[in-house]
């Protein structure tokens, strides 16, 4: 036998021959092995818990910085583009809603009743003021298919100036285009709202509504009892003798009262010069009629301050002959009330400023 083929031969590599130590268990690393390795394992440890030790890490870091100021700036700038594109929707409903303020609801060439609303207090500023109620006129009988223009008037009166407006507009109105106008009433017609109806050709009432008070008032308190009493003293200073007429501190003379009473029969006056021009003969004058008394629908149509008991069903089926109704009013819309919330709120600094100088009036 070969010597080298021999068991015992340790440099033996032949693989049918096996070795007692391969069968050996794994054995733990040396001390004098791991002591040789200790700085390459310590220099892994070191990056794992120190990235920093790495080489190119402040690169990676700068990358790492850009990246998120890139994406913060692209963040703002889609939230600075939507911030833009919500207030021109904003503006662009404004401005829709603006011109399409008070557009009838249906086709206004099919021949109809054109409908204009008085409600509520007669005021500057109001939905029934002569702003509105005549932009509203002059649409209603501007238009071809309009039969005929119907007052829905349904208020306690208020202002005689906007009263007087609306009667001069619907007066000439009326000679311009030729067409008829009514007055329907349905809960009130008082004062300041008589006064428009009786512009009307004819005036429709519930036998239940109240029509009348053909009067004129000024009202307001007096303090100056109640003053002396509590021992304040009012300190009023004023150019001109008259300028502190009406104040409520101070106490009215006679001269005030004659001259206030004097400009309150005058308007009254007009007030009555005014309701016998519109109802003329058809009116039964009595000494209570122009004392600012109010009569129920049934009296008024008695007395001559209406025609007929109707609504606006009856006038525009029987006498318009024109069943289909188209509401012409004008009111102020969501677009109008922001931007006068808008207007208010950059005009408070204003006001606040001015609040701390002296008031001259």
């Amino acid at each position: 036998m070969n010597e080298s083929n021999r068991p015992d031969n340790p440099n033996d590599t032949s693989p049918d021959l096996l070795r007692e130590s391969d069968f050996r268990p794994n054995q733990p690393e040396s001390p004098s092995y791991l002591e040789d390795r200790a700085p390459e394992i310590g220099a892994k440890k070191s990056l794992q818990t120190d990235p920093s030790l790495a080489p190119g890490w402040e690169r990676a870091t700068l990358e790492k910085l850009a990246f998120a100021s890139l994406n913060e700036q692209k963040a703002a700038r889609r939230w600075k583009t939507f911030v833009r594109l919500s207030w021109l929707v904003f503006f662009i409903a404004l401005v829709w809603m603006a011109l399409h303020r008070g557009t009838p609801a249906t086709d206004a060439s099919v021949p109809h009743t054109a409908v204009v609303e008085i409600k509520g207090e007669i005021a500057a500023g109001a939905d029934a003021s002569a702003e509105f109620v005549n932009a509203a006129l002059r649409a209603a009988f501007e238009d071809d298919g309009a039969k005929a223009v119907v007052l829905l008037i349904n208020s306690p009166g208020g202002s005689p100036v906007q009263a007087g407006m609306m009667n001069d507009e619907i007066l000439r109105l009326k000679i311009k285009h030729k067409k008829p106008v009514y007055a329907v009433v349905e809960e009130s017609c008082a004062s300041a709202a008589y006064y428009i109806a009786v512009a009307a050709d004819k005036i429709y009432v519930d036998k239940a509504s109240i029509v009348g008070s053909i009067g004129v008032l000024m009202d307001g308190f007096g303090f100056t009892g109640l003053m002396d009493k509590l021992g304040v003293e009012r300190r009023l200073l004023t150019a001109g003798e008259n300028k502190g007429f009406l104040d409520p501190f101070s106490p009215q003379s006679d001269k005030q009262r004659v001259y206030a009473q004097a400009m309150l029969d005058q308007i009254h006056q007009q007030f009555i010069t005014v309701v016998k021009a519109g109802r003329g003969k058809r009116l039964k004058e009595m000494p209570e009629m122009f004392s600012g008394l109010f009569w129920s629908g049934q009296q008024a149509v008695e007395l001559g301050l209406a025609d007929q008991l109707g609504g606006l069903e009856y006038v525009a089926r029987e006498v318009v002959k024109a069943e289909e109704i188209i509401d012409y009013t004008r009111r102020e819309n969501v677009a109008e009330r922001l931007a006068k919330k808008f207007g208010a709120a950059m005009g408070e600094g204003a006001i606040r400023a001015f609040k701390a100088i002296p008031a001259i009036r």
